[in-house]
Order: structure tokens, then sequence, then C-alpha cells
């Protein structure tokens, strides 16, 4: 599966800055939202190539957004990379258990985030 379009749902503007900063300068297109209603929404409408997903936001968590892509037919084929602060390895289990594809700790390394990217 050839990664194009990357949708980064995360609601520090930092955060998404940074992250559409190093993505779009490796030949990604991609596309942000701030909250987990809006990555829903966009996930289907746009139909990413993979998510990138912040656990913690107001309404919609993270995981809780992760949960409801994952077992939507129309996004459930659309890998889901964690990307949070959350670094417990409960926190990770967890994460994975709402069919996350993988699970990064911030502050993310660049190099490590496109190399799972690649991987995929």
């Amino acid at each position: 599966m050839t990664i194009k379009k990357i949708l980064v749902v995360d609601d520090s503007p930092t955060e998404r800055h940074v992250m559409k900063a190093l993505l779009t300068s490796s030949g990604y297109e991609v596309i942000t939202a701030e909250s987990g209603e809006e990555g829903i929404a966009k996930a289907k409408s746009e139909l990413p190539d993979l998510i990138l997903m912040d656990v913690v936001m107001p309404g919609l968590n993270g995981y809780q957004a992760t949960r409801t892509l994952t077992r939507d037919e129309a996004t459930r084929n659309i890998p889901v990379i964690v990307c949070t602060t959350k670094g417990q390895e409960t926190d990770k289990i967890w994460g994975l258990r709402q069919g996350a594809h993988d699970y990064l700790v911030k502050p993310v390394n660049g190099p490590e985030l496109l190399a799972k990217i690649a991987a995929l």
C-alpha cells in the first residue's frame, strides 16, 4: 500500500504545523483536523491513506475516534498511528486495542515516523 495522503488529527496548532511540515517536505499530501469529531468527518470525506491521531483532545478523544474509524465500514482499512504524550505501557496497549496500527510517544521522532510510514 502506497501512502500518499495523510490526515493529521491534533488539537495543538503547533503539533499540526510541525507534522505537516515534516510530512509535506517528504512528499506527502497532508490534511489536518483539530478534533476527534472533525478527524472522523474528514477521514470519511477525504479517505486518506493514513491517519496520525493524537489522544488528548477536548470532546471525542483519540482513542474514541480511532475506535470509531476502525469499526466503520468506510474507514476500517485506513491505518491509524497514535501520536501522543501518553507514554505508559497501558496507554499503548489500550491504543492498539482500539484498532491503532502503531503507537508513537511525543515528541515524535521525525525519521522514526517516516520509517513507520514507509513500512506500511
